[in-house]
């Protein structure tokens, strides 16, 4: 089969001294483990201000186009208005002149509106027509209004004039041809836009300082609602600090549902930390009680000056090394597996451990199939871990054969590996025990007694499990190792 190099274990951190380990390791590359020292974490400004000025700027935009669009309305509105007074007298104008014998205008009635007649009332009007003169009203007094003319047409044309000093105008025109004439005859009917003017102002000072006003509250709107909005955040950042100061370990105080889910994602790691912190505290203890008694045992033959000194040393050093390999692969697998979530290809892993086991069985005939795709949740060297142990185990008490199957039950749940071997198995009553730290399959083979041991505490440490069976293809012993899919 293919054989892909595998990643080491790294010289700092190293796994128990197993031939299988130190073959893995010549077969790669010498892997390192770097840390980076504490760093202060950047910040990109206040959530407050930032909500603050996007706030202010959707106001100052909205109002601002509203009012522009309001302003246009209401004086567009106003000045409507006042052209159809203006339009009205024209129409009034229009409908009662007529010729005269001699070629001229004239009323057959009077107009109603007694500002015409009164001089500088700032209401006129005026009928001219080329070659003719122009038929002024009494308001004019001895002025004329400057037509524009043009055109005979039914539509009224509108416009602005300041031909009068301190009096701007408003001023439609007309091109009429009347009954009986071919004079095309210019009716026009100006007022003062004072009064106009001084509408849109009003309008336009209303609208200002009511934008105004309606933008102010709105900020302090928006400022109220950043500061009522975020205080759950700072709540958050007090009961924080009352876990440094007081040693309380939950954020008790209830939240508004946005800012639940990111306490209680606090209160998790808050929780598995307090986990790691009792695992350590509680492997330091083990470690200490496993220790006591073979360094007490080695200080009473000293101290005794024991004849068999030696051997019991050897034995009772035998005995730490197992305790202190057993505990420093458990400290290793829970300080990876706080790093974060890894993906390892199976894969991979099982073949740079089947090359590296090969070197030590050379006749053993090792056989790896499964789905080569499925990646586990675990790191690549406690993955190393514990697939090189199932599978040392496999060659050195099997017949000869060793059988991986990965992914054996299919992607549905968990990525479960089988490793078999042709040898003669485990009685079902003595499956359980073999997993004891110094457990033994045969005493007369080298090794600790740790290796799964290792490979049951490593594989709960990441959520996974393992079993024995026996393999219905090879005969001998099949373990069933469970593990987490990334």
């Amino acid at each position: 089969m293919g054989w892909v190099t595998a990643s080491t274990i790294p010289k700092t951190v190293r796994a128990p001294d197993r031939g299988w380990s130190r073959a893995l390791a010549a077969g790669g590359d010498n892997g390192t483990i770097t840390s980076s020292g504490p760093r202060d974490a950047a910040n990109t400004g206040s959530l407050a201000r930032r909500m603050m000025l996007i706030s202010a700027a959707w106001i100052v935009v909205l109002l601002l186009g509203g009012g522009i669009a309001l302003e246009r309305t209401l004086t567009s509105q106003v000045q409507s208005n006042f052209d159809e007074q203006l339009e009205y007298v024209q129409t009034a104008l229009i409908a009662s002149a007529e010729i005269d014998p001699y070629g001229d205008v004239r009323f057959y009635r009077t107009l109603g509106d007694q500002t015409f007649l009164e001089p500088d009332s700032g209401r006129y009007w005026q009928i001219s027509g080329p070659g003719k003169e122009s038929y002024p009203s009494r308001s004019l007094w001895d002025r004329n209004l400057e037509v524009r003319g043009g055109q005979p047409g039914d539509d009224p044309v509108f416009y602005n004039s300041d031909q009068f000093p301190n009096e701007p105008l408003r001023v439609v025109e007309r091109q009429v041809v009347l009954p009986d004439s071919d004079t095309v005859w210019t009716f026009a009917v100006a007022s003062a836009r004072n009064d106009l003017d001084a509408q849109i102002r009003r309008i336009r000072s209303i609208l200002v300082w009511s934008f105004a006003v309606l933008g102010l509250g709105l900020f302090v709107m928006a400022v109220l609602q950043s500061y009522y909005g975020l205080r759950p955040l700072r709540r958050v950042r007090a009961a924080i600090a009352k876990i440094r100061s007081t040693g309380s370990n939950r954020v008790t105080e209830p939240l508004p549902l946005e800012v639940q889910p990111l306490v209680d994602e606090l209160n998790a790691l808050l929780a598995h930390s307090e986990r790691q912190a009792e695992e350590a505290r509680t492997h330091a203890g083990n470690l200490a009680h496993a220790l006591k008694t073979p360094l007490t045992v080695i200080n009473n033959a000293a101290t005794a000056q024991a004849p068999d000194l030696a051997q019991t040393v050897v034995r009772e050093s035998r005995t730490m090394r197992r305790h202190v390999d057993h505990h420093l692969a458990r400290a290793r697998a829970v300080g990876r597996r706080a790093v974060g979530h890894a993906q390892t290809p199976v894969c991979e892993s099982a073949q740079a451990v089947c090359r590296a086991v090969e070197r030590l069985y050379p006749d053993v005939r090792f056989d790896l199939a499964g789905n080569k795709t499925a990646r586990v949740a675990i790191e690549r060297q406690d993955l190393d871990e514990i697939i090189g142990n199932l599978v040392e185990n496999a060659a050195k008490y099997g017949g000869g054969s060793v059988f991986v199957t990965l992914d054996a039950e299919g992607p549905g749940g968990p990525c479960v590996v089988w490793v078999e071997d042709d040898g003669t198995g485990i009685p079902e009553a003595g499956r359980e025990g073999i997993f004891d730290r110094g457990a033994r399959l045969d005493t007369g083979k080298p090794g600790t007694g740790l290796g799964l041991a290792i490979v049951r505490d490593v594989a709960e440490i990441y959520g996974g499990s393992v079993a024995l069976g026996e393999s219905e293809d090879l005969g001998g012993l099949l373990v069933r190792l469970s593990l987490p899919r990334a």
